[in-house]
């Protein structure tokens, strides 16, 4: 009989953090931060400046050491407790800064080149691997060219290149996209995301745009206060998001007090939403374990419909605002129901500012009550 082969075990994390802590005098701007990243992985760290996105970041790479807990690369420890076990040079992570950080006295090449040479690798071989890297990005015609001759957009990618041409298993990025003109984030992002699909690598990438990091990670950190609020999937976190600061920072939306009155099949509950005489119920979407009684949930504007004034089961709203789309337009209503703006999106032809109209509540997702 032929023995049977052992199971495979998985592979361990690319990137794995444990209780993770650093302090700056007596704040924390990382608070026991738990965070995994599989091999071939892309996550975003999101959140508002200071929320603690670079100091992680920079943990990871080695350029700063955690005050308490743990940090492994692929199952290595790196940081514990407080000691830096792997400098930040032996890591074998790749990182792309916000200032692209070229060399300004080498050409394109050397630039690229440069980590290749430190780390002893032949001539030939180096030679090869810049320029596979350069004609991945775009940029094999300008090797010989200095950096103070490219635009932001190549200097970019010649950061990215250096990064593909070390062929590290893991990749930071902090902000890359941030000093590049509107018209060119949109053409890098991409690139940055054909190239990590290219490479295999795991990234971990920082970033304060909501929409950058939702078009871009396989799962979003959110970060706030040196805490992950919530770290799940951009279509997670847009539809379910953990509470009323997360659901307010990924996308738009308003959050609403509701009344639950009954669970329903599927994840949904019957609501009664509005106030004062402005009652209608509707059927939303819950975390597992809501009780009937007083909650909040939050309404993204592809799931309030407006309609004509006095449409049965409609709320009663007033046009503040409206904001073109291209497609269509972003309705801003204010409510006597609501205590905050409301966003619903209509056609071209939308209603005008002043105009009264009605609101349908066609679903919402209610939010976890904190335990």
């Amino acid at each position: 009989m032929t023995p049977r082969a052992p199971a495979s075990s998985p592979p361990p994390d690319a990137i794995r953090l444990e209780a993770v802590t650093r302090r700056h005098g007596r704040k924390a701007a990382l608070d026991r931060v738990d965070l995994q990243v599989m091999p071939g992985e892309f996550v975003a760290l999101l959140g508002p400046s200071g929320c603690g996105k670079t100091t992680l970041l920079r943990l990871v790479a080695g350029l700063d050491g955690a005050d308490d807990g743990r940090i492994s690369l692929a199952g290595r420890p790196v940081d514990r407790d407080g000691r830096v076990l792997v400098p930040a040079e032996a890591r074998g992570v790749g990182m792309v800064f916000q200032s692209y950080a070229l060399w300004p006295q080498m050409t394109v090449a050397r630039n690229v080149a440069y980590a290749l040479e430190r780390a002893r690798r032949a001539p030939a071989e180096t030679a090869a691997l810049v320029a596979e890297a350069l004609a991945a990005v775009g940029l094999q015609d300008r090797a010989g060219a200095m950096p103070d001759a490219l635009s932001g957009g190549q200097r970019q990618r010649v950061a990215l290149a250096r990064v593909l041409a070390a062929r590290p298993p893991v990749v930071l990025m902090d902000e890359p996209l941030a000093n590049l003109d509107p018209h060119l984030r949109r053409g890098i992002g991409e690139e940055i995301r054909r190239l990590h699909d290219a490479t295999g690598a795991a990234t971990l990438y920082v970033t304060h745009d909501q929409a950058e990091a939702m078009a871009l990670a396989d799962r979003i950190a959110v970060l706030k206060g040196g805490r992950i609020t919530q770290i799940d999937t951009p279509e997670a976190i847009y539809d379910r998001p953990a509470d009323a600061w997360t659901a307010g920072f990924i996308g738009q939306g308003a959050v609403l007090p509701v009344t639950i009155l009954r669970a329903e099949a599927d994840g949904r509950a019957r609501a009664r939403i509005g106030a004062g005489p402005d009652l209608v119920e509707a059927v939303l979407h819950v975390p597992p374990g809501t009780a009937a009684g007083p909650a909040r949930a939050v309404f993204r504007p592809e799931q309030l419909v407006p309609v004509p004034r006095g449409t049965t089961g409609s709320l009663p709203a007033l046009v503040d605002r409206r904001v073109f789309e291209g497609a269509g337009r972003l309705l801003w209503l204010s409510a006597p129901w609501s205590p905050e703006p409301v966003p619903v999106r209509t056609g071209r032809e939308a209603p005008r500012p002043g105009d009264v109209l009605g609101v349908v509540v066609r679903d919402g997702w209610v939010l976890p009550t904190p335990g």
